[in-house]
């Protein structure tokens, strides 16, 4: 029985389609890798500014990490390296403090006080401990007192402030994740199998807000907040200042993209 034109027509196409793909796969000799650059514009327009003053945070969490020291020490110590702006040293100010006195309103009239009354909510006090974000919500109308900042400002000849708020706290976990098991057969040939197991874990809970505020007016040019969390099983003991900073090195690519320009680097895989 011979087969109707169509179909060998369609059977010659597939044919010479096949012989192409054939063709191509035996031309690819070889393969390799393209590099790829791709630049990420700045969040935030820096060029007014020819200094950043990082004046600190307000923190609570772990009481064996100073989150506040911690977090200057490591921004500052980025943009010296990695950013145009010159970095202005001075200490961190008080701000806990600041923040409870503005509250309170000028002690005096005429005294050298802290300017314009925070709006703190009715009814809202300041925690005695800062354990979790729910305390920091007494301190927030801090960030949007524009005279306070301005006259920081002023002190530090006009720089872009950075504040914010870091919650830096221990947490526990339990409950049944995936974990990687070596298992060898009968002739000892290993495999590594993934395998769900029960496992209680303990770890730390990072919370930053980074606020950035013009150093001219006062006011709030820019934040954004962050979540990290990192876990490890009972038995392994890391240190609370270890797993502040990993969890920091997930926050700075953001960080520093937000002041300047930055580049994610990777590659594509290319057929020669």
């Amino acid at each position: 029985m011979t087969a109707p034109n169509g179909t060998r027509a369609l059977r010659g196409v597939s044919l010479a389609l096949a012989g192409a793909t054939l063709a191509a796969a035996a031309a690819c000799t070889s393969i390799y890798e393209v590099p790829i650059d791709t630049p990420i514009q700045a969040k935030l327009d820096v060029t007014p500014f020819s200094r950043v003053h990082v004046v600190g945070f307000i923190s609570g969490g772990a009481e064996d990490v100073d989150a506040n020291m911690e977090t200057v020490r490591l921004l500052r110590s980025q943009l010296r390296t990695k950013s145009r702006l010159r970095v202005i040293e001075a200490d961190p100010l008080p701000l806990q403090q600041v923040a409870r006195d503005q509250a309170k309103g000028p002690a005096t009239p005429g005294r050298d006080a802290a300017p314009a009354q925070a709006d703190v909510p009715a009814g809202m006090a300041f925690p005695e401990k800062i354990l979790d974000e729910k305390d920091l919500e007494a301190y927030e109308p801090l960030f949007a007192n524009a005279a306070y900042w301005k006259k920081i400002g002023e002190e530090f000849q006009q720089p872009l402030i950075v504040t914010g708020t870091v919650i830096f706290r221990p947490h526990q976990a339990s409950g049944i994740v995936t974990q990687e098991r070596e298992v060898y057969d009968n002739f000892g040939r290993r495999t590594v199998v993934p395998m769900r197991v029960y496992m209680e874990r303990k770890g730390y809970i990072l919370r930053p807000k980074l606020v950035f505020i013009d150093g001219r007016t006062g006011a709030v040019l820019y934040q954004e907040s962050y979540r990290e969390e990192r876990l490890y099983p009972t038995q392994q003991n890391v240190p609370a200042l270890s797993s502040f900073f990993e969890q920091m090195d997930a926050v700075l690519p953001s960080f520093l993209n937000t002041l300047s320009t930055t580049r994610v680097r990777g590659s594509r895989t290319m057929l020669k």
